[in-house]
């Protein structure tokens, strides 16, 4: 009786669909956090630029 619950078991695909969509979701979030980390860490230095830029401009008239 078990070996045929087992057999209905492998046989089933209701769930096959969620695991396909959690792959696909782990795989986008993960391309995603892999191009974004370089964009990151780059638009840190460039504020920290634009903040020293920005320290520096006079600001009224002389």
């Amino acid at each position: 009786m078990r070996a045929n619950r087992f057999k209905i078991l492998l046989r089933d695909e209701d769930g096959a669909v969620t695991v396909d969509w959690v792959v696909l979701s782990a795989a986008i979030i993960g391309l995603g956090m892999l191009v974004l980390a370089p964009i990151a860490f780059t638009t840190d230095s460039v504020a920290v630029e634009v903040s020293g830029y920005i320290a520096n401009v006079p600001v009224g008239y002389d």
